[in-house]
């Protein structure tokens, strides 16, 4: 306390080579929850390291749109690209009758998505898989069908590297942020093919998008053949959240 030091300024403490340590991470512009280790996401603690991204408010957007589209009902919800687990393990605390499943490509972000759920007292099954080894993922699900499936992928262009803050360009992992500039659209492609064969019958598929290719990924979910798209706007005003029906 402030107080100490005044009282007492050579003050020793354990914890003094771990504040220049965190300094000088802050200098290298790490981001101050991989420093601190964790996170809050919907008021609940998340693990975060340098293997998942940051959860951020526009996800918190997207998760109390399920929410309040789910009502009281009992679902059974797919989570695509976990990450922290922020979306699957928010969904199952917060609908406690819902089956909830998550699926990965990095076993590095399955194990902290794993140890998040562990802390926040709920079941969700991890699975690792890649949305885009189509036969495997349809192997993996084979007969089984959602009422809704969640996606934050990558988004990121390339070309908007430009636009990226070094605490996010230098830190979080790029596996989870960018795909090719001629390719943007990549995993809306895959996940929107896999969920007109696993959503039930009024399923509704969601997603974070990226705000610049807003009518394209409605142009995308369209020609699939979703139905009732729903493009919403994030608190900053950008498009960023998208919902269709099978």
């Amino acid at each position: 306390k402030r107080i100490d030091l005044v009282l007492n300024p050579q003050l020793e403490t354990q914890l003094l080579h771990r504040w220049n340590q965190a300094m000088e991470a802050l200098e290298r512009f790490e981001p101050i929850q991989y420093i601190i280790g964790e996170t809050e996401f919907y008021g609940l603690p998340f693990e975060v390291t340098p293997a998942t991204l940051i959860p951020r408010p526009e996800t918190e957007e997207l998760v109390e749109w399920i929410l309040k589209d789910a009502g009281l009902t009992s679902l059974s919800i797919l989570d695509v690209g976990t990450g922290t687990g922020c979306i699957p393990i928010t969904l199952a605390k917060q609908l406690p009758q819902a089956q909830v499943t998550s699926i990965d490509v990095s076993t590095e972000a399955l194990a902290v998505a794993t140890r998040n759920a562990q802390r926040n007292g709920v079941n969700v099954q991890f699975i690792p898989q890649s949305v885009l080894e189509t036969e495997a993922l349809e192997t993996c699900f084979a007969d089984q069908f959602f009422d809704v499936i969640v996606s934050n992928p990558p988004y990121v262009r390339h070309l908007e590297k430009e636009e990226i803050q070094p605490n996010v360009l230098k830190h979080e992992p790029h596996l989870a942020l960018f795909v090719e500039d001629d390719d943007a659209l990549l995993f809306y492609l895959h996940i929107g093919q896999f969920a007109l064969n696993h959503l039930k019958k009024g399923g509704k598929l969601y997603f974070e998008i990226n705000q610049y290719l807003g009518n394209e990924t409605i142009a995308l979910v369209e020609s699939l053949g979703f139905q009732n798209i729903v493009l919403r706007k994030d608190l900053f005003g950008n498009d960023r959240m998208l919902r269709c029906e099978r």
